[in-house]
């Protein structure tokens, strides 16, 4: 989710469910280190909205006292949660030594972890595939599981697709390699002391549900963006929160006038926040002319808040 999940888009999220555990885009710790002295920068890798609790810090790297030494930023920055990137798979991520790769190199995400841990209080948790290239079958994973579970993670977030670093793109790991959700059961069912949750495909809040009856939780990633809509029976379903009210979705652009008009004072462009926006509508009459008057007019050097208010009248009316 790099280059989506930023701090505008969490907000937006929020406001649809305040339970759902958000994460930020991945963030290698080479440029999080690289660029610790430069403030913008800090604001960009570290600054989030207090609305956007409870909030996870997705990092990506393989060298232990990075990691560490990222993670307690995390922590002193106000993060929730701190999580290991270990399911990438672009070139990008390979070439710098993280992501789906380490998978190969169980003993050293370990060694990662164990020194993550021991700098902060909040939990440290690990996102993996159920395996790469010529790892066949559910003992290399287990194997994963079990070694990394011993240096202290007992939370596995497991895209339930294996990836091909070599001859596939991102968006092919993501499609093509079969799903394998026996593979997450499996690994709850064998290991009932891990908290397991599980990613890959899901695509609709019963899909969602369905999966509970098997694992601890549930991760939906573009699903969630371009249909974001799918998250709003999440706090009174899955949470079981009695006050829980179940938003319209005209409330939650309402909603949002205040942050974009906040944000444009401080020099944010429009753009920036509505790209995030633009799925709310999926399915619905006139989602064709929301997301196109927000496309065509939020880029203006002129454009505020009223371009939203601009759109949202071609779905209500």
């Amino acid at each position: 989710m790099m280059g989506w999940t930023d701090r505008h888009a969490r907000y937006f999220l929020r406001l649809i469910s305040t339970h759902t555990l958000l994460y930020t885009e991945m963030v290698n710790t080479g440029a999080m280190l690289h660029n610790r002295q430069k403030v913008g920068d800090q604001r960009r890798f570290l600054a989030f909205h207090p609305a956007e609790h409870p909030l996870a810090l997705q990092l990506g790297g393989s060298d232990p006292q990075a990691l560490a030494l990222c993670t307690q930023m995390a922590e002193d920055a106000g993060f929730d949660e701190v999580n290991l990137n270990v399911g990438c798979p672009s070139d990008r991520v390979q070439s710098g030594f993280f992501g789906a790769c380490l998978m190969a190199q169980p003993e050293l995400v370990a060694d990662c972890i164990s020194a993550m841990q021991a700098k902060v209080s909040v939990p440290v948790t690990v996102k993996c595939r159920t395996g790469i290239d010529d790892m066949e079958g559910y003992e290399p994973l287990a194997h994963f599981i079990d070694t990394v579970a011993q240096a202290g993670c007992n939370t596995f977030i497991v895209h339930a697709r294996k990836a091909w670093l070599k001859g596939l793109s991102p968006k092919q790991n993501r499609e093509i390699p079969p799903l394998k959700y026996d593979y997450v059961y499996r690994l709850k069912t064998e290991k009932p002391e891990l908290n397991i949750v599980i990613n890959g495909g899901i695509k609709t809040f019963e899909e969602a549900k369905q999966h509970l009856a098997f694992v601890d939780g549930v991760m939906i990633g573009r699903e969630a963006y371009y249909n974001p809509y799918i998250l709003t029976r999440v706090d009174r379903e899955i949470y079981h929160d009695p006050n829980a009210s179940i938003k319209s979705r005209a409330d939650i652009v309402n909603q949002m006038f205040d942050y974009i008009d906040s944000e444009m004072t401080k020099g944010t462009n429009l753009h920036s926040i509505t790209r995030h926006m633009l799925g709310l509508y999926h399915g619905c009459p006139g989602a064709k002319a929301w997301r196109r008057h927000l496309s065509e007019n939020a880029h203006r050097s002129d454009a505020d808040s009223s371009v939203v208010k601009a759109a949202l009248a071609k779905v209500i009316s």
